[in-house]
């Protein structure tokens, strides 16, 4: 019997879409999980792309994949768990669909109640996040200090060590996910990036700790 995928793709920004950076990186995923963890044969029917924030839920082209993929009894592929919602509500609503079923190619083997719970944690994590950005501006505001020049600098640095960070972890993606899929330990994959040659994006040799935080950006 073949199996039927309809993939969906979302970035947030239209100089993403056009750049094709961030669906670049989602179609490798997405071309990493079908030649190594679909059963064969697999057909895809059918690609929609989103160009919408993640905390927009009322998205056309999502909407359509989600309608091919229940009429065709197909699995909706995505590269991340966020690029359906940044919302666990919606998620969970996705998941609670008898006719529609979930893949996630950078979770390849995560069934639906692993995907809940990763949904759950990632939104406390971006609230926390935002409730301690919001408490620092205040305190610096209450210090007389100018916000405008500082939350932009501030910001620019936070982005670009997101953005070097995340370059990092997708350059090794297609080492470390099979090494940790099949088992391997956080120090043997250490010392395979390392025998490689290949640096942290400070230039470091890895540790398992550096391995663990590439794993988890990989996941986000």
């Amino acid at each position: 019997m073949t199996r039927k995928y309809v993939i969906y793709r979302r970035v947030s920004t239209p100089s993403q879409g056009e750049s094709g950076l961030g669906l670049e990186a989602q179609d490798r995923d997405i071309a990493l999980f079908l030649d190594n963890y679909s059963d064969t044969p697999f057909e895809v029917l059918a690609t929609f792309t989103d160009v919408l924030s993640g905390k927009n839920d009322a998205r056309a082209e999502l909407q359509k994949a989600i309608t091919l993929a229940r009429s065709e009894g197909a699995e909706l592929l995505v590269a991340k768990l966020d690029r359906l919602s940044r919302k666990v509500s919606f998620i969970a609503a996705l998941m609670d669909d008898p006719a529609l079923k979930i893949r996630v190619a950078s979770m390849p083997n995560a069934d639906a109640f692993q995907l809940h719970i990763y949904a759950a944690l990632a939104e406390q994590e971006r609230s926390f996040i935002s409730l301690r950005t919001k408490q620092a501006l205040a305190a610096a505001k209450a210090r007389g200090v100018q916000l405008g020049g500082l939350r932009d600098a501030t910001m620019k640095r936070n982005e670009a060590a997101r953005e070097a960070a995340d370059a990092a972890a997708q350059r090794v993606a297609q080492i470390i996910i099979p090494m940790r899929d099949s088992g391997a330990t956080l120090a043997r994959i250490a010392d395979a990036l390392n025998a490689a040659a290949i640096t942290t994006p400070r230039g470091k040799s890895w540790a398992p700790m550096s391995v663990s935080n590439a794993l988890k950006r990989l996941a986000a």
